[in-house]
């Protein structure tokens, strides 16, 4: 469990080995509920080899000073990345004008 926000991450190990590779994180909102955005790859267990950019938004609860995970959605390809980046983008005009 982490108890800061910097130390939240999806970077992953097994047997000394980083078989998930955090990229990045962006930190979309802090408190008590924190949302963070990570851009990450997996490893190819075949191939030894880390695979394509994927992305991943997860929500963490803080409680007794532990961020816990509390819920996650997964970018399943680029096409629904822009499909999503696109709709916000209309949806954000709508609001402004």
């Amino acid at each position: 469990m982490s108890s800061t926000i910097e130390e939240l991450t999806i970077q992953y190990e097994e047997d000394g080995q980083i078989v998930v590779k955090e990229l990045a994180k962006e930190v979309l909102t802090k408190g008590a509920w924190t949302t963070i955005l990570f851009r990450y790859q997996q490893l190819d267990r075949k191939t030894e080899e880390f695979g394509k950019d994927m992305y991943t938004i997860r929500r963490f609860r803080k409680m007794n000073g532990e961020y816990r995970p509390q819920s996650k959605f997964n970018i399943s390809s680029p096409a629904q990345a822009r499909k999503i980046i696109d709709t916000l983008g209309e949806w954000l005009k709508e609001v402004e004008d």
